[in-house]
């Protein structure tokens, strides 16, 4: 059967911004800034994303943001922005050139906002929900929303299982639990005929047979740059 078409605590970050804090010697430097949107574009071209600048620069300025924020509190381990482009953004893009279109998206344990800030950028006609059980992301999430002036995400903060479900036409979740227990939780946030997404390393999540899932297929893709081999485990709600 054929796929479906690609397509802080409170307060005490309150008056962060964008900007970073700069030491005397300058060791956040242009340089940086440049090699950070020099990998990304070459990473869009990679991938043939056509992104608009406006966008480029979006996502350049949440790289920047969690890099700030990071060196504060640990969100997601990846400290330069160069990092943050390689294995946060333009992971999220790929994914993106493997999943079928969809109107809306639940970013379900959704961390410091990835996939869905990219996505949310990238695609400022679908509207995006993350979810994180964690005070500290969902406030990043948050100021990252406030900062980029998205008005196309909402979030959630608690526990997947324990909130009260709202259907979208897909739902995306990255190492959250083992797949079977993610596709569980996923299945009441998406709607009827809507997308369950698993993104997995090379070698595809092991996801067993369920009621209320009427397709299931594996997109295989690669990461631009290093090249390194992702799955995309893909199933219908019936």
């Amino acid at each position: 059967m054929e796929g479906p078409e690609p397509l802080l605590r409170p307060g005490s970050f309150a008056a962060f911004h964008v900007e970073r804090e700069r030491s005397s010697s300058g060791s956040t430097t242009v340089a940086e800034d440049l090699k950070a949107r020099q990998r990304l574009k070459r990473g869009l071209d990679e991938l043939g994303w056509a992104a608009e600048r406006g966008q480029i620069d979006q996502l350049l300025s949440l790289a920047e943001l969690l890099e700030a924020w990071g060196q504060r509190i640990n969100l997601t381990g990846h400290q330069s922005q160069a990092e943050i482009v390689s294995r946060l953004l333009l992971e999220a893009v790929a994914l993106l050139t493997a999943a079928p279109a969809f109107e809306s998206l639940v970013d379900l344990g959704s961390g410091a906002g990835f996939p869905g800030l990219p996505v949310a950028i990238l695609l400022p006609d679908v509207q995006v929900t993350l979810v994180d059980s964690r005070q500290r992301r969902h406030h990043f999430q948050r100021a990252a929303i406030r900062e980029l002036g998205l008005e196309n995400v909402r979030t959630e903060l608690g526990r997947v299982e324990e909130l009260a479900a709202v259907e979208h036409h897909a739902g995306v979740a990255q190492a959250m639990a083992k797949p079977n227990q993610v596709v569980a939780w996923m299945l009441p946030w998406v709607r009827p005929s809507g997308w369950l997404l698993v993104p997995g390393a090379e070698n595809p999540p092991r996801i067993e047979a369920k009621p209320g899932i009427r397709f299931e297929t594996i997109r295989r893709y690669r990461l631009p740059g290093n090249g390194a081999a992702r799955t995309l485990w893909i199933g219908q709600k019936v």
